[in-house]
């Protein structure tokens, strides 16, 4: 008889334990995460550190439609005047006349000011310390601005504003704002928050369950808000089609890379939950923890230099200050975790690392830093979402740039020609460029890799596409990036150039010429014979291939050209670039040139090009390159994978790759060697 009572008795006091602890979930995790969110998005007033200070010199932008910079900008110390003028301009109805609500932008939505504004009230009046904190006249305009949002309910024409970019910003301020919000405004807030849903993949996953968990935060559904965390965390993985890669780079959108622009807001809202979770239930493991860290030391360290993000990892998102801001937003989240090494100067990692999954390669010396961006049949060079990035239809076809101080191509943009991206060899046309939507931005050979090698490393692409071929290759050491290329063909009219590169002008573009040097002013053309440039503590040493042009002086351009949230306004600069022309239908052209960063004059002027690097054969099947100094290297680059004769000795590379090859006890043997994968 006790037996057959105690079975619905022990059932019913486990019903009741874990009631209790959903009630206890509910009731003290939910506040916890509530708090935590508040600590985080009202931080104390005295909040000061080096990246800060060094974040305060930036001016603010006034254009913004990157959450990542927005979120960064919220960091800048509140503009009590900008503020002002948000009350005395609001509207009786909680409206405000310089945004066009009825704005159909896809990027840089008007309508979304909005919200952002209304966070920003809400941040003063609820930080102790500002002469705003708890004004009755800055209350009641946020609830009428509040007001206007859920009665008007503007829509965007861009999915992601409805259900990311609005609920992200005014879910967050609701949360500040919850003690003091009618019921009404809740109802408001839960159907902003509403339109997001657990889908997608990658951080397009992550923003969407962070939105659901607003929603479980304000609703205080323990079970939703579990969901959600759990929805999240399922992205800290490595190796998926989409998100962390196996090399520490990002995809999104398929096989693209993606650092600066997803793959930084990833991680920088995985930053924000870290903190949001902590002293919770919901907290990171260790596991989850040491992915994001590797994340940071083995990917994203490798592609800022004194605080500016490269190029090429920006993305479609050619910002104005973009390279500052995403440098910083990483620093910011890096130091979340508790992580060092963003110097404003200085180079704390020193090596090579080619991204094999995103044909992308980094080196770094102790002075200098050269990046250079490839694509292939498998990997997707660019992008066009949103017209940002219009212009960029060439940007995964070798974009090879040179640092030593980090802002030497930071707004570049609009005096660019976009057919002459440092390091691209492409068609010269006077055409428009061509819509990567229609044309995708994709090269269409597999012959693209590289490899690291002690310090330096070599990088490929065969370049495949727009009936324009070239076989374009990267060597990569301490000392300087040699380029060089052959079988430059094509049966197109348009001329065809090799960009060497293009930057800002600082100070004079030299050329050494009859001994000594002399400046560049406008621009000058060069017959083929070596040629000897310095310009800004580079130097870079041209070999008799082809024709050179150089240009030294002011541009005009307009942001507006190839990032349409900008409005249109004509801007001009000072610029120098190197250019190489290999003409009209060009069959079998070759370029060769050294780049030497963070060197003088006199390095460039007593420069060997013989005794640096000897080319041992240059054609359709391979080429073997030996480098002299300061140890010898022999590189062959097979592209059928058929035997060669190095030096006179056989060596057979089995399949296309490079290899670098050395005497073994039978013959040539490869010591070290990556694979196309085909």
């Amino acid at each position: 008889m006790n037996r057959l009572i105690s079975i619905p008795l022990i059932a019913l006091f486990l019903i009741s334990s874990i009631t209790a602890f959903g009630h206890g979930l509910r009731n003290l995790e939910i506040e916890k995460i509530k708090s935590n969110y508040r600590s985080i998005l009202v931080p104390p007033l005295s909040a000061t550190d080096s990246l800060t200070a060094g974040l305060m010199t930036i001016s603010p932008e006034t254009e913004m439609s990157d959450q990542v910079v927005i979120e960064l900008h919220e960091r800048y110390p509140f503009d009590m005047a900008k503020v002002e003028t948000y009350l005395s301009d609001l509207r009786a109805d909680g409206s405000w006349a310089d945004i066009n609500y009825a704005d159909t932008r896809r990027s840089g939505w008007d309508p979304k000011r909005h919200a952002d504004r209304v966070l920003e009230m809400v941040k003063i009046y609820k930080t102790p310390g500002t002469r705003m904190y708890g004004s009755v006249d800055l209350k009641e305009k946020i609830h009428r601005a509040l007001g206007f949002w859920f009665k008007e309910k503007p829509k965007c024409l861009n999915w992601w504003q409805n259900e990311i970019g609005v609920p992200k910003t005014l879910g967050p301020a609701c949360i500040i704002m919850e003690d003091e919000l009618s019921e009404s405004e809740k109802e408001g807030i839960i159907d902003v928050v509403s339109a997001a849903r657990f889908k997608m993949t990658g951080q397009n996953k992550v923003w969407l369950a962070g939105n659901v968990l607003i929603r479980g935060l304000l609703q205080e559904d323990a079970q939703l808000v579990k969901m959600a965390r759990d929805t999240i965390m399922s992205e800290i993985a490595v190796g998926r089609a989409e998100g962390i890669k196996s090399d520490w780079s990002f995809h999104q959108h398929g096989p693209q890379q993606q650092f600066g622009n997803y793959g930084l807001a990833y991680l920088s809202g995985m930053g924000f939950y870290h903190k949001l979770f902590d002293g919770t239930a919901c907290r990171f493991d260790d596991e989850q923890e040491s992915i994001l860290r590797s994340f940071i030391n083995e990917g994203y360290k490798w592609v800022i230099w004194n605080r500016y993000m490269d190029v090429s990892a920006l993305g479609r998102q050619l910002f104005h200050n973009a390279q500052l801001h995403k440098g910083y937003a990483l620093a910011f989240t890096a130091a979340g975790f508790g992580i060092g090494g963003f110097p404003v100067s200085g180079n704390p990692l020193v090596g090579h690392k080619h991204f094999y999954e995103s044909d992308y390669t980094v080196h770094r010396s102790a002075d200098w830093m050269a990046s250079l961006k490839m694509s292939s049949s498998r990997v997707t060079g660019t992008e066009v979402v949103n017209e940002d990035n219009l212009l960029g239809y060439y940007l995964g076809d070798g974009a090879t740039f040179y640092y030593v101080r980090g802002d030497e191509y930071c707004n570049v943009f609009p005096f660019w020609d976009w057919r002459k991206i440092p390091g691209v060899t492409a068609y010269e046309d006077d055409a428009p460029i061509p819509n990567i939507r229609k044309n995708k931005s994709k090269n269409v050979s597999p012959l693209v890799g590289g490899v690291d090698y002690g310090s330096g490393g070599v990088s490929v692409m065969t370049l495949e596409r727009d009936r324009l071929k070239a076989r374009k290759t990267w060597f990569f050491t301490d000392d300087f990036v040699f380029c060089l290329a052959s079988g430059i063909s094509s049966d197109s009219l348009p001329e065809v150039t090799t960009s060497i590169d293009s930057r800002f002008k600082r100070g004079d573009l030299s050329v050494f010429v009859s001994g000594r040097w002399r400046k560049v002013d406008g621009e000058e053309r060069f017959n083929s014979r070596m040629m000897r440039f310095h310009h800004d503590s580079i130097g870079y040493v041209v070999m008799p291939t082809a024709p050179l042009v150089a240009f030294a002086g002011t541009k005009t351009g307009d942001w507006s050209d190839f990032m349409k949230m900008y409005a249109p306004a004509r801007v001009e600069g000072d610029v120098v670039s190197l250019h190489l022309r290999h003409g009209s239908r060009p069959d079998g052209a070759s370029y060769r040139y050294f780049v030497l960063p963070a060197c003088r004059k006199e390095t460039v002027a007593r420069f060997d090009p013989a005794k640096q690097v000897k080319i041992h054969r240059d054609d359709d099947d391979a080429q073997i390159v030996e480098l002299l100094l300061p140890e010898r290297q022999m590189w062959v680059i097979s592209y059928t994978g058929e035997p060669v004769k190095v030096k006179g000795k056989p060596f057979t590379p089995g399949q296309p790759g490079i290899y670098l090859v050395e005497k073994g006890a039978d013959g040539l043997i490869s010591n070290i060697f990556t694979q196309f994968a085909i």
